[in-house]
């Protein structure tokens, strides 16, 4: 059968090669239907050349495609010998300056972290070593295929655009001139002609539907019977299911199989079966029954082999495109105008919106070879590339919808060709304002997202596969927003302001839907049964993260926006909550002489979202506001007045409690969702725009209430206003509710509220909150992140927020505030604080976690303990508040935030009374130092004619008022500096009262400063310098005494345990009545002092204080306290072998703390003695 068909295919092969393209070429020059003629030629030789049998021939096919078909086209193009025509095509052409290398898959990438305008802007690797960049800080990638090279392009480089190659060309093209004049009108004409019928041509075979007839023009009068089985591409099976299918359908091995599954992915198709339409029909239903059990079936369709070999030729035939218009800017230049050319149908009828519109419908493999022609020609030519923008952004809500319901990758989607126009700043800027681009993206995505509850807000629970899958495909619109919003314009023109101020209209639509978005009550009684979804809730608000910021960056360029944005933002908010009361009834609040009305609200009880863009986006406006002086410029023209403190605060306060109950541990039985959501809100992937924001709307609140009715406020919404507004409640409630989960909450409450005014008054480094500017802020962050422990450069830059362009701005401020310690033999280089940076620590800085702050706090310790200076971590110097924030310091000289301290001294005064904790005390100490760090700063910087009215001295000074008659916060503090249980705080309180007598002194000095009543209390500072070393070196001595008697009578203790096991057993196994006082008496532990004997009687529980051997901190002993270890050696002894012959069998599964003494040896442990902290020991 073979050796039959062998001359056959010969003599096809010789009928081909017999043509001549130079008479084809010749006879179309003198046709009067060109059109006709051409489509003639092909619809005669393509099915002769391409798809002749089951198995393809790509270099024949290619040969012969350049004999008969392509020839013909270039004689005509070139009207002689194209060997000739070409090159002097080529010769004529003015070189491009524009690179526009397409990247090949894994092909590197460099970008210049220095001068690149956004991460996208890249070169390659010739471009890049023959650039200025090679010198700069500069970041390599591989590509993923489809991108180019954006060397010559100057909007895509602050500086250096040309590299050694392009820089030729620049100092020739003075004006952008038209690339036809190089050309002769008819090499033009000819031009024309042929690329507007091969363009058509291959549009239109491409995107044709039909499987068994060919358009009209291509129909061949005698059309065999032979069909393809053509199999295509899809994301949803896998390699085994399409391998295991085609055994079954089309008999192959598995080898065929694997081969036919490979080409697939690859390209896109591949056809498995030739033959009569019945044969190939056959294998389809096989292939279609198959796959469609569990999903949607694979793709088959049974096409006439002469449709795919028009469609191979027309894939051909684009590529070939691509290589002529390389010859010449002119020949680019026409194929632009062909493909841009409107046809009779209107609208949408150019041959590139046509193919764009197609593309869901396309393979694999013509959609690639199709987006490299649009790079190589619409995007190299500058003219005709803001066009095809226009054309992409008038089609842009179809594209996009085409791509959300297909199946392929976004790189073989024509909707990634968005990165090469979006982020050209002076294309984007034009789309905004001619073609309304970024409402138009916002719409289009908030269409695919339907899914609403019955507040109009997104929900994302109980999912179906489907909406997932397509949510995870529309987050790409959010992208194309960041692209477009990447480079911020320093010129605004009036209708650039109309169309953002538009844009920013549909973004606060988008913020409406997510404001409030999985609200979540409290799980009491039983555990939740199903986890709530709260990944997509949050996986969209970490992709809009920069979105978010860089609307604000935007904002700020210009004061007329900022002005109208932010009134437009404080006016959906109202939307959002104004009627913030949400039903709830109003109550009064009163402390001190103060009362606010507000509602009765408890976190614990109602619903409570953690999701509040709109209020977050207003709190960045604000600070804009203040930042670029527009607050105290145009005040007549913003709403401030109009503002409610009291609005503006609730949710954001909400969401701060609701993060304190979590770490109190009120939320357990709402399951590890919620824990998720807590950690993402504090993380730096998306700190910024939630915790970071929720703190600046505090504050903006703050600054514009009394602070009382905040702190008010605060106290209720934390569940904590009866305990610090009735006198005594501590004691009764310590007395009455013995249920230590509910005092432990409590507890945490209290310590998380004042944690929160600290933040509240101590976080100032944002630029517009505090007189500081960005690069303060970033140092901050590096100072207390090696305050922790030194750390490599890549844990550093992991721990630091990035911006839009992925940098932190580590590298301009690192070498101010760390040393760099070069790597030894093994480890890695790392970063260690600078000595003179240690007084900026601030133990209670706001991105810490609980964890990172004990290290923290212990790392700073050890250091002031090696200096040889007392432990005390005092609050840091802070920068000034900008003047829209300067009131929010009066809320620590507040009365309510001084009943709050002195309710808190007065608890550790008395401690035996009440249920308090040592972290409460330490946050009051920090809060008092903080208020004293601020008077003084206030004297400091006081001006003749004004009066300091930050009077936080006098106040701590004055006892409370009758009937209590309370002692003043002063006279506590010098008492608690004497109490034995308080020993670790003891330098911090000598801290306190050594900068309060400072301050006194600074008052009495300043003419400007009303003069001070003081207490009797206070001494001179000399006279009680020596009292206190006196009273220190008297606690040191008692100390080491109860030490040493403690020590004796544990070791008394524990050798009468050891002396006496048999005794100390049957005294455990008394009869019932002596069991019955045993069960009253409390449970003790070995570490207590234990009464012996039938009668036992409760001992009062020792403290014990031991000394770490190596960092020599003193501690007490206590279950909850960190470990303490001795150091031991373990050996084997006879000493006490009774039968030193006889061995253990299996020594494995012998335990080594009861050895028998009938066996050759037993083990021996010794120990020096020396206690030491087990992590001290481990490092």
């Amino acid at each position: 059968m073979a050796s039959e068909l062998e001359p056959e295919v010969q003599a096809i092969d010789r009928s081909l090669l017999e043509c001549s393209a130079e008479e084809i070429a010749g006879k179309w020059l003198q046709a009067t239907d060109l059109t006709r003629e051409v489509y003639q030629h092909l619809a005669h030789y393509v099915p002769k050349i391409y798809c002749r049998g089951p198995n393809p021939f790509p270099q024949k096919e290619d040969m012969l495609a350049q004999h008969v078909l392509l020839g013909p086209m270039e004689w005509y193009l070139c009207g002689e010998d194209p060997a000739f025509g070409f090159p002097k095509l080529e010769q004529a052409n003015k070189p491009s300056h524009l690179c526009g290398r397409v990247f090949k898959v894994g092909e590197p990438t460099y970008s210049c972290r220095d001068c690149a305008v956004d991460p996208t802007c890249v070169l390659c690797m010739e471009c890049f070593l023959g650039s200025i960049h090679r010198d700069h800080r500069y970041r390599m990638t591989t590509s993923g295929g489809g991108g180019f090279c954006d060397c010559g392009d100057t909007e895509a480089w602050k500086e250096g655009p040309y590299c050694q190659k392009h820089e030729l060309n620049t100092s020739e093209i003075e004006e952008e001139e038209d690339p036809l004049v190089h050309l002769s009108e008819d090499v033009i004409a000819r031009t024309y002609n042929i690329f507007a019928i091969m363009f058509r041509y291959a549009v239109e075979i491409l995107t044709w539907e039909k499987e068994s007839e060919l358009p009209a023009d291509l129909e061949m009068v005698e059309k065999s019977d032979t069909y393809y089985c053509m199999l295509f591409n899809d994301e949803v099976h896998t390699y085994e299911q399409v391998i295991y299918t085609l055994q079954k359908a089309v008999n192959c091995t598995q080898k065929e199989a694997i081969g036919f599954a490979t080409t697939v992915d690859r390209d896109g198709r591949r056809s498995v079966r030739y033959g009569d339409f019945q044969y190939c029909e056959q294998a389809k239903s096989v292939i279609v029954r198959n796959t469609s059990r569990q999903t949607k079936p694979l793709k088959v369709q049974v096409m006439h082999s002469s449709i795919v070999a028009h469609q191979n030729f027309g894939l051909k035939l684009l590529s070939w495109l691509g290589s002529i218009i390389g010859y010449s800017d002119g020949l680019r230049r026409i194929l632009c105008q062909v493909g841009l050319q409107e046809g009779p149908d209107g609208e949408n009828s150019s041959l590139v919106d046509r193919l764009m519109l197609s593309d869901s419908k396309l393979w694999k493999g013509a959609r690639s070879v199709y987006h490299q022609l649009f790079m190589s020609s619409l995007l190299m030519d500058l003219k005709y590339k803001k066009l095809f923008a226009v054309r992409f952004a008038k089609n842009y809500e179809r594209l996009q919808s085409d791509y959300v319901t297909d199946d392929h990758d976004r790189e073989f989607s024509v909707a990634d060709l968005s990165v090469q126009i979006f982020t050209v700043p002076s294309l984007a800027r034009m789309l905004i304002t001619e073609e309304n681009l970024m409402s138009i993206i916002i719409k289009t995505f908030m269409d695919h997202l339907r899914h609403r509850d019955a507040h109009g807000r997104f929900q994302f629970e109980r999912y179906t596969a489907l909406q997932a899958f397509k949510f995870r495909r529309v987050q790409s619109l959010i992208l194309d927003l960041k692209y477009v919003l990447i480079s911020k314009p320093t010129e605004w023109s009036d209708e650039l302001r109309q169309k953002f101020l538009e844009g920013f209209d549909a973004f606060l639509e988008l913020l409406k839907c997510m404001q409030g978005m999985d609200p979540i009550t409290r799980q009491v009684g039983q555990h939740i049964e199903m986890e709530p979804e709260w990944e997509a809730a949050f996986t969209l608000q970490m992709k809009l993260t920069h979105v978010i910021s860089m609307m604000q960056d935007w904002c700020a360029s210009d004061e007329k926006v900022l002005i109208e944005a932010y009134k437009k933002c404080l006016a959906v908010l109202m939307q959002c909550h104004g009627g913030y009361t949400d039903g709830e009834q109003p109550i009064t609040l009163s402390i001190c002489g103060h009362s606010v009305e507000t509602i009765r609200y408890c976190v614990s009880q109602e619903k409570v979202s953690i999701h509040l863009p709109v209020s977050r986006l207003l709190a960045g406006l604000h600070v804009l506001l203040s930042k670029s002086e527009v607050a105290y410029k145009f005040p007549e023209l913003l709403p401030l007045s109009e503002l409610s403190p009291p609005m503006l605060i609730e949710h954001p306060l909400r969401c701060l409690v609701l993060c304190a109950q979590v770490h109190a541990g009120m939320w357990r039985r709402n399951g590890f969702s919620l824990v998720n959501q807590i950690y993402y809100y504090h993380n730096v992937k998306c700190r910024r725009e939630m915790f970071d924001k929720d703190i600046v709307m505090l504050q903006t609140g703050v600054s514009m209430m009394d602070p009382n009715h905040f702190l008010m406020i605060m106290l209720s919404r934390f569940e904590l206003y009866q305990i610090f507004s009735t006198p005594d409640y501590g004691k009764r409630f310590s007395s009455e509710i013995t249920h230590k989960d509910v005092v432990q909450q409590n507890n945490t409450l209290i310590e998380e509220m004042l944690y929160l005014i600290i933040m509240l008054v101590g976080e100032r480094f944002s630029p517009g909150v505090g007189q500081v500017n960005a690069t303060d802020e970033t140092k901050r962050e590096i100072i207390h992140q090696l305050s922790i422990k030194p750390m490599a450069h890549s844990e550093l830059v992991k721990s630091l927020p990035e911006d839009e362009n992925k940098e932190t701005g580590m590298e301009s401020v690192i070498e101010a505030v760390a040393h760099f310690k070069k790597p030894g033999l093994t480890g890695r280089g790392m970063y260690e604080l600078k000595p003179e940076c240690a007084k900026e620590f601030n133990l209670y800085f706001y991105h810490f976690s609980r964890a990172e702050q004990s290290k923290a706090e212990e790392a700073q310790r050890k250091l002031k303990r090696q200096n040889r200076e007392d432990t005390a971590l005092p609050p840091p110097v802070l920068p000034p508040f900008c003047p829209l924030f300067a009131s929010l310091v009066n809320i620590l000289q507040s009365d309510v935030m001084l009943c709050i301290m002195g309710t808190i001294l007065q608890w550790a005064v008395e401690h035996n009374g009440y249920a308090w904790s040592e972290s409460m005390l330490q946050r009051v100490l920090h809060l008092i130092g903080m208020a004293l760090q601020e008077e003084k700063q206030h004297l400091e910087n006081v001006t003749e004619e004004h009066v300091v009215t930050f009077t936080f001295t006098q106040k701590i000074s004055k006892p409370g008022e009758a009937p209590k008659n309370s002692p003043s916060i002063l006279a506590m503090l010098e008492t608690l500096q004497n109490a034995p249980y308080l020993e670790v705080h003891k330098d911090m309180i000598r801290w306190i009262l050594k900068t309060f007598n400072a301050v006194k002194k600074m008052r009495e000095s300043s003419p400007t400063s009303p003069v001070a009543e003081t207490e009797g209390t206070i001494m001179e500072e000399s006279s009680r310098d020596k009292d206190k070393a006196e009273r220190k070196r008297k606690a040191e001595i008692a100390r080491l005494r109860r030490e040493k008697i403690m020590a004796q009578m544990s070791e008394m203790q524990r050798h009468f345990i050891d002396e006496n096991k048999e005794l100390f057993q049957q005294t455990l196994e008394l009869d019932a009545s002596t069991s019955a006082v045993l069960d009253n008496s409390p449970v003790v532990s070995d570490m207590t002092l234990t009464a012996l004997g039938p009668t036992q009687t409760q001992v009062p529980e020792q403290r014990q204080f031991v000394t770490c051997i190596l960092c020599q901190e003193e501690q007490e002993v206590k279950v909850e306290s960190r470990a303490m270890v001795l150091a031991a050696f373990v050996q084997r002894s006879t000493v006490l072998s009774k039968n030193r012959s006889k061995f253990i069998q299996d020594p494995e599964k012998y335990d080594p703390l009861f050895m028998h003494p009938d066996l050759s040896c037993g083990t021996h442990t010794s120990s020096c003695g020396h206690i030491m902290h087990a992590h001290c020991w481990q490092s």
